[in-house]
């Protein structure tokens, strides 16, 4: 199946669970969001009163309004109709009015529309790993920007939350003491074909999931002309999720479920 269809068959299926993912993350996000994501971005991207942010993969807009709430100008996108009428439905508390559209982060001459250096940043949280293509999203990034404009995207950390992790916990007796240890077990990354996921628990229409290793995620943005100025690797805190389930991501704190990046135009 080429990427068009790819991404025509991920379109259908997020329209499809619309109300699921709008219910799962409210007016502010879920948990995972609350904690990990949001935090990661608000760090990077450093804003400031009065900017004008484009929210790419918006989803039902649960950053789109924190960043409104900051003080920025947002204008948000979506590539499923229903998302984006769930982030209207919703509203806000506060801000300046979000703009939200829908636009195809893989279609770069759909975001022409909304003016070459128009923003001083972009933001794309939890999204790139769900796009068959991400170089589109980067070239229309830098058109988007205005001289020094940064991007600051979130995705599943391509070296241990891809298409493949296997979480295993084992328990030895050692010296007289009964040890658990936990992990997270990887059998590819370079080539690591795409997988239909099932997402959150008890979320409807799993839909594909794209790995990348480092080199092909942050190549892209390379070759649109971005640099890269930050990184994070945010941690799940055991205090956000309560007690550590061992087959999942509070059972293993070393490791960083999500990757944090800042590119500059």
């Amino acid at each position: 199946m080429d990427a068009e269809a790819l991404n025509a068959e991920g379109r259908s299926l997020w329209d499809q669970k619309a109300d699921f993912w709008d219910n799962l993350h409210g007016d502010d996000g879920n948990r995972f969001h609350r904690s990990l994501v949001s935090p990661a971005v608000e760090r990077l991207l450093d804003l400031q009163p009065g900017e004008h942010i484009l929210d790419i993969a918006c989803g039902n807009g649960a950053m789109a309004r924190r960043l409104a709430a900051l003080g920025a100008h947002v204008t948000a996108v979506d590539f499923s109709a229903e998302l984006i009428a769930k982030a209207q439905a919703r509203g806000q508390s506060s801000g300046t009015p979000i703009q939200y559209a829908v636009a195809d982060a893989t279609d770069e001459s759909a975001f022409a529309a909304l003016g070459a250096g128009r923003f001083d940043a972009v933001v794309c949280t939890m999204a790139l790993m769900d796009m068959p293509v991400i170089a589109p999203l980067y070239r229309a990034a830098r058109r988007l920007l205005r001289a020094g404009g940064r991007l600051v995207i979130v995705t599943a950390h391509p070296a241990f939350n891809s298409n493949n992790p296997v979480f295993f916990a084992e328990r030895a007796d050692t010296d007289g003491q009964l040890i658990t240890t936990t992990g997270v077990k990887i059998s590819a990354y370079l080539n690591v074909p795409p997988t239909k996921g099932t997402g959150a628990p008890g979320e409807p229409t799993p839909h594909y999931y794209y790995h990348r290793p480092l080199h092909e995620l942050l190549g892209e943005a390379f070759a649109a002309g971005f640099v890269l100025d930050g990184l994070e690797e945010p941690l799940l805190r055991p205090e956000d999720f309560g007690p550590a389930q061992p087959l999942g991501w509070t059972g293993v704190p070393q490791i960083p479920p999500v990757l944090a990046a800042r590119l500059r135009a």
